[in-house]
């Protein structure tokens, strides 16, 4: 099987508009944490006057210790809030980038894949065995890269729940201390 122009050709457009989507996608998910963590500040930087404009105006030092400690728990619930938008943002950019290299690694599968019928229909007579082990050598590897991407996508899921439970967690810790206060 000889490779023409014209497949090289369409491999390289097929390879620029690949890495073309990831780039864009890749920006994307950028641009959506950029426009969180200004959003973010802005609320932290609101936030910040008020309660200092509200410990000026506490008449005594009890008041002053209430407004501070009552800092407690929102301000976790917030920190919770801004993680899981960006592990949300983030989970959504992998994901696409997975099912882009899946697709990517399904297409080269499928070109192996006929790659190797048309050398065992013209291979020459007696190469039978080691066009046979070829064929053996590209099912064990197939398996392999599916076998990796099925765990991946466990530890995956994994991670997400383990994420999950220590938020969970720490705004129960918050929350205690805060009703403490």
């Amino acid at each position: 099987m000889f490779i023409t122009a014209d497949q090289i050709t369409a491999a390289n457009k097929t390879n620029l508009d690949a890495f073309t989507g990831l780039s864009t996608k890749a920006f994307s998910g950028f641009e959506k944490l950029v426009e969180l963590n200004l959003a973010a500040a802005k609320a932290v930087l609101t936030e910040s006057f008020h309660h200092a404009q509200s410990l000026l105006a506490a008449k005594d030092l009890q008041q002053v210790m209430t407004l501070q400690t009552g800092l407690v728990g929102p301000a976790a619930e917030k920190a919770a809030a801004y993680s899981r938008h960006v592990y949300g943002i983030t989970v959504e950019t992998s994901a696409e980038f997975t099912k882009a290299f899946e697709a990517q690694a399904a297409e080269s599968q499928k070109t192996m894949t006929k790659a190797m019928d048309s050398l065992s229909k013209n291979a020459p007579a007696g190469t039978e065995s080691a066009v046979a082990v070829l064929k053996s050598a590209l099912a064990s590897s197939q398996n392999a890269i599916e076998s990796a991407q099925s765990t991946a996508k466990k530890a995956l899921a994994l991670a997400e729940s383990n994420v999950a439970a220590v938020t969970e967690h720490a705004l129960s810790a918050a929350a205690a201390v805060s009703k403490k206060a």
